[in-house]
């Protein structure tokens, strides 16, 4: 196949654009930033939040290469708690999905949509995990989850009025290989590792907060398995989950990256941050039944990869 990945510079576009060439697939890749971690991924230079008018030969000014099978928009502005301060970027959010849903509308491409867990909000609810029929927009709690519900709306909308095949995969907490950029956006698995390593002293938000982390591999595999349902045509114009379909505590995820380190961490609690989700375990029986989807990598397994990775990244790159 041939597939269009936006953001493909960044952790999942990088990943998934190594994963699918080694299956035999041509990626081409666009981003703003070139890829601090490969050269292998072909990649056009272009900030996508920037309204485009002409898709007749490709995304903005740049041409795509002819007879594309699929479009995967990853680009987004994605750290939560810095979209509340500077909402603008959710904006641009919202006008890089207008842009994906133009080029597919005009070159007649299905799309897969990279949403996430914020969509949900803080639910109160008394079932373990958090389903996909269970969302309610109104309890959008930032920005960032406001840019995420509009692209949701939009590709349904596109659905409908120009038949656009799409598939929606709700992300939760994606961690592992190609994430340890943190002087650009700061991750938390990724930048306690680093404190942590180093000695330096970290902060959990929230004490009891929740989360579904996501090991990398259990990602990409989860998109893989969707591209070629979508292209196929056995599975189109879903809403999907896509996690580890378990919950973790930050303090247990930070005690996995101690013992990972053997060092002791040096922790303060403050309470969750504003616009952020402190409860979320999803439930991933739709990418089960619909994907054949099986996650493989719990978090203490997963944080122990990705500790290994790190050190030897930065042993390459002399850090």
């Amino acid at each position: 196949m041939r597939i269009l990945i936006t953001g493909s510079s960044g952790q999942i576009g990088s990943n998934l654009g190594l994963h699918l060439q080694q299956q035999g697939h041509q990626i081409f890749g666009i981003d703003k930033r070139s890829n601090t971690w490969t050269d292998q991924i072909k990649t056009v230079i272009q900030d996508l939040s920037i309204p485009y008018k002409n898709f007749s030969g490709g995304i903005g000014d740049i041409s795509c290469p002819d007879n594309l099978d699929v479009v995967v928009h990853l680009a987004a502005n994605a750290k939560v708690h810095e979209l509340v301060e500077q909402p603008d970027r959710a904006l641009e959010n919202i006008i890089m999905t207008y842009n994906a849903l133009e080029f597919c509308r005009q070159n007649k491409l299905p799309l897969i949509f990279s949403s996430s867990r914020e969509t949900y909000g803080n639910l109160r609810h008394n079932q373990e995990t958090t389903s996909e029929g269970m969302a309610d927009f109104s309890l959008a709690a930032s920005p960032y989850a406001a840019s995420k519900v509009s692209g949701e709306a939009s590709i349904y909308s596109y659905s409908r009025c120009y038949d656009i095949p799409y598939l929606i995969f709700r992300f939760s907490n994606v961690y592992g290989r190609f994430d340890n950029d943190i002087e650009r956006m700061e991750r938390v698995i990724p930048l306690f590792i680093h404190k942590i390593g180093r000695g330096e002293p970290v902060t959990i938000y929230g004490k009891d907060k929740v989360l579904d982390f996501t090991y990398i591999d259990d990602c990409v595999s989860g998109i893989a398995g969707g591209i070629k349902a979508l292209v196929s045509g056995r599975v189109v114009n879903q809403t999907i989950n896509l996690a580890y379909g378990r919950g973790n505590s930050l303090v247990a995820m930070t005690e996995f990256i101690s013992e990972a380190l053997e060092m002791d961490a040096d922790v303060s609690i403050e309470p969750s941050l504003r616009g952020e989700v402190t409860n979320y375990i999803a439930d991933i029986s739709k990418a089960k039944a619909l994907l054949g989807y099986n996650p493989a990598t719990a978090l203490r397994e997963g944080i122990f990869k990705s500790v290994a990775w790190s050190k030897e990244w930065e042993k390459r790159a002399n850090i």
